[in-house]
């Protein structure tokens, strides 16, 4: 396996994750015109923990449905067992089952880019893995302090099966 020092970074763990569904308030980004993510998470964050049907107590910030332009949608969201009772202006996601590489980001969460860099430029072309097409996630627990926006955040990475 290659190390932090080979790559800048490596993964925790490495998982075979099940289908879930993800739902929240989500929007249209590019990688060069993603500002307005951290007011997204603003207006989230008064629902978080009215969300009809959710399970656990980790939020989720997922990149899906790419474009050819370069663009993305980002939904900040919780995982949910049923899209029956959500609210009319959100959007959901259902993930299917994945293999995962999940990296862990410390410190200041305006500085995950920094990371995702060194997953896809660094760990990704020296680990032998083929990135799958299918959404990556931000994963945050307990630990995370959205009021100082720091703290443990997990990124999880879709791989090619083995």
């Amino acid at each position: 396996m290659l190390t932090t020092k080979d790559t800048g970074i490596e993964p925790v763990r490495v998982v075979e994750a099940p289908a879930f569904i993800i739902a929240g308030l989500g929007e249209r980004y590019t990688v060069q015109a993603k500002q307005g993510i951290p007011a997204l998470w603003q207006r989230f964050a008064k629902d978080i923990d009215t969300v009809p049907g959710r399970i656990g107590k980790e939020t989720y910030g997922l990149c899906c449905n790419p474009d050819q332009k370069g663009g993305f949608e980002y939904i900040a969201g919780v995982e949910v067992g049923s899209i029956s009772q959500l609210p009319e202006q959100y959007r959901w996601f259902k993930l299917a089952g994945q293999r995962y590489a999940v990296f862990e980001h410390h410190g200041q969460v305006e500085k995950i880019g920094h990371t995702f860099e060194k997953i896809w430029k660094h760990w990704y072309p020296a680990s032998g893995e083929q990135a799958a097409d299918a959404p990556e996630f931000e994963r945050y627990g307990g630990d995370f302090d959205p009021q100082s926006k720091c703290g443990r955040v997990e990124i999880w990475v879709p791989l090619m099966p083995k």
